[in-house]
């Protein structure tokens, strides 16, 4: 049988990208919509903020079954499964009642789409590790991540443009639609016998011991990492999920406004997670073998552009919101690329994914805790009051990441 090819191979790495752009475009139609869903539905803030930590709650959850169920009939079979799944969901927003059940029936559909969206980065990263070769795999990864961007780009015209001559209810389902078009690009691109074989069977390159997962988790760089990952989270959360409510609070922006401006945060958390990822790594090029160098210079100006977020009220028009919001996301996206990085060089690579999966937990939960926070905040306080708090917050922890200095994880 003829192998498969390198082209081939990273035709089935885009294709896993357009799953994450996918998974993230269902999941962020409810923050782009959130300010005419709120008001015609009567959800508070409070409210609003548990219904984001739900959906967290459920992927976290869902992640370690996803996990253990794409182990065992992969990801060629089990993605076009889940995004179905997940999509027939997403699209069921469109049954939700008025006011009162509203509530109740929202909770429960971000419940069920976390759940169902739990394969999506698992099964991708499979994908990635089965179809290329372990010299490609890390340019592989680095393409995967700015799925998730592309998806929060493209959910805000789509959703809006929907929203303004349909009613938000048909803008869920417009948005769930679009998902379902990857599905016979998927089965159009792993029907060869070579991508068959190659996404069936695990890669014979045989890695580093792994160290168990209990002992992984009290090595002293997975805490730096999981720190990390916890300081600049809610930060993320923020400017993804309440954006829209902060332009239309405070500008008083029609719905339909939203979509020529939502997409400029995730364009700038593309370019500096890519621009700061490149900067590391020539530095890493130029350091001895086995001696990850801290990334002390990178880190603090990824801090400092990550802590532009503050200065969001100081916008005084909707377009500099916007862009002081997506210069910290800039920010957010070097912090991300850079202890994600740094954290995995430190992990024997048998531990990798596990070590992916604890940083990825440790976000989740960082949104947990923060959504229902930020819009209690906001409800009592302000907006301003809150990024100022996210602003703060950021701080410890990404210090604590820079200055410590652990060794490798050893069992």
């Amino acid at each position: 049988m003829q192998p498969l090819t390198r082209l081939h191979a990273w035709i089935l790495t885009l294709c896993a990208t357009l799953t994450m752009a996918v998974s993230y475009a269902d999941r962020q139609a409810l923050a782009v919509l959130s300010p005419t869903v709120t008001r015609e539905l009567q959800i508070s803030e409070t409210a609003y903020g548990w219904l984001l930590s739900a959906f967290s709650l459920a992927y976290l959850a869902g992640a370690p079954l996803a996990g253990r169920w794409l182990d065992r009939i992969g990801a060629r079979r089990g993605l076009p499964i889940a995004v179905l799944l997940w999509s027939s969901i997403a699209a069921a927003h469109v049954l939700l009642p008025g006011p009162g059940a509203g509530l109740w029936a929202l909770l429960a559909l971000r419940v069920l789409l976390g759940f169902a969206e739990a394969p999506s980065f698992p099964g991708a990263s499979q994908t990635i590790h089965r179809a290329l070769s372990p010299a490609d795999r890390p340019r592989g990864f680095g393409v995967l991540y700015v799925g998730s961007s592309l998806g929060a780009m493209v959910v805000p015209p789509v959703a809006t443009a929907l929203e303004h001559r349909f009613g938000f209810r048909v803008a869920f389902l417009g948005v769930a639609a679009v998902g379902l078009a990857w599905l016979p690009l998927w089965l159009l691109t792993t029907r060869a016998p070579a991508a068959r074989e190659a996404l069936d069977q695990p890669p014979t390159d045989s890695p580093a011991p792994a160290l168990p997962l209990l002992e992984l988790v009290r090595q002293p760089v997975a805490l730096r990492g999981i720190v990390a990952a916890l300081a600049a989270a809610p930060m993320m959360s923020y400017a993804l999920n309440w954006s829209p409510k902060y332009l239309v609070a405070t500008f008083h922006l029609p719905q339909q406004e939203l979509g020529h401006l939502l997409w400029m945060p995730p364009v700038l958390y593309d370019l500096g997670s890519v621009a700061f990822g490149l900067w590391a790594a020539r530095r890493a090029r130029l350091s001895p073998p086995n001696q990850p160098p801290v990334p002390l210079l990178p880190g603090l100006a990824g801090l400092a552009l990550a802590l532009t977020c503050a200065l969001v009220p100081l916008g005084g028009t909707p377009y500099a919101a916007v862009l002081l919001t997506g210069v910290a996301m800039a920010g957010g996206g070097a912090l991300f690329a850079l202890f994600t990085t740094d954290t995995l060089a430190r992990v024997p690579s048998g531990s990798v994914s596990a070590m992916a999966g604890l940083l990825a937990s440790a976000q989740s939960i960082a949104y947990i805790a923060a959504s229902p926070l930020i819009g209690h905040g906001v409800e009592v306080a302000s907006h301003a009051f809150v990024l100022r708090a996210l602003a703060l917050w950021l701080i410890p922890g990404v210090l604590f990441w820079l200055l410590a200095r652990p060794k490798r994880a050893t069992p």
